[in-house]
């Protein structure tokens, strides 16, 4: 395995070749099961940590880090980079990658050896969230990670276009849904730019955008829990085409209390889950007691 960095002017950083010639050595070949598709751009990593404005001070925690294209690029813009790869294979080779490409910063990457979804702690704490996600887990990582971790402030994942589209949506929005509110509840929420799909490898079928969000200074102040105003959202969404008295019903116990509800808490019974903000799911979680 090479170890020597490009001839390119993005030194370290990796490139076609790089990546190919890692991952034959490693016997790696991407996996749609786990939604790998490995960035071979050093413009677009760099990009990346630009857009999501990675300071010298900063902690950045990046999930599914596959062959490091992405971590190089943090490690060059941030105190410290953190890891989190669930794949055995990569997992075992990205210390090495980093010791060789980039030295006088391999003191200052940590590698956590885990399913995103279950990591409960992280060296750090970590200030800055960045990663390009695994399309087919991309909304429930994110929203687990700024859950878990309240010091994120920072966040900018490459997704899917079409999450993307959905994470940034504003109410009115035809793709406005769980995930937009959800987002919503932790963070101020915008697409930052797409992602062509030939800095892949392999190309996927899809495009790619990027979202930032930048967390609230302060939690939404509610008497309700975040598990009783996500329990509001996710029955509001999942009857997408009923009205709220109705898709409330078996959350509020009938139609008639959750019209009750909805009315304390200023809603139209009659209006649609797409239609209203997070503090006004808010609103109506606050109310189940109060109508009970």
């Amino acid at each position: 395995m090479s170890s020597s960095p490009s001839t390119d002017d993005s030194g370290a950083l990796l490139g076609p070749a790089d990546i190919r010639e890692l991952a034959a050595a490693l016997g790696v070949r991407p996996t749609k099961q786990r939604g790998q598709n490995f960035v071979i751009d050093a413009n677009t990593v760099r990009r990346i940590v630009r857009t999501a404005e990675v300071r010298p001070d900063d902690v950045v925690v990046e999930v599914g880090p596959g062959l490091g294209s992405l971590t190089l690029a943090l490690l060059e813009a941030a105190d410290r980079v953190v890891a989190v790869e669930i794949d055995d294979v990569l997992a075992a080779a990205l210390p090495a990658t980093i010791a060789a490409r980039m030295p006088a910063r391999a003191d200052r990457f940590s590698l956590v050896h885990s399913d995103a979804m279950h990591v409960q702690e992280l060296p750090g704490p970590p200030t800055a969230l960045v990663a390009n996600l695994p399309y087919n887990v991309a909304v429930p990582v994110l929203l687990h990670m700024l859950d878990r971790f309240p010091s994120i402030e920072r966040t900018l994942v490459m997704v899917q276009a079409e999450v993307a589209d959905r994470l940034a949506a504003t109410p009115g929005n035809k793709v406005y849904g769980v995930p937009s509110v959800k987002a919503n509840w932790y963070a101020q929420v915008k697409r930052a730019g797409a992602i062509g799909r030939n800095v892949f490898w392999p190309a996927p079928n899809v495009d790619s955008g990027l979202v930032s969000l930048v967390r609230r200074d302060k939690p939404i102040e509610t008497s309700a829990t975040k598990a009783e105003v996500f329990a509001v959202v996710d029955a509001a969404f999942a009857q997408r085409r009923k009205t709220l008295r109705a898709a409330l019903a078996g959350w509020a116990g009938s139609a008639a209390a959750a019209e009750a509800a909805l009315v304390a808490a200023g809603v139209s019974p009659q209006a649609r889950g797409e239609s209203l903000t997070v503090h006004e799911f808010v609103a109506i979680a606050e109310q189940k007691g109060a109508t009970t």
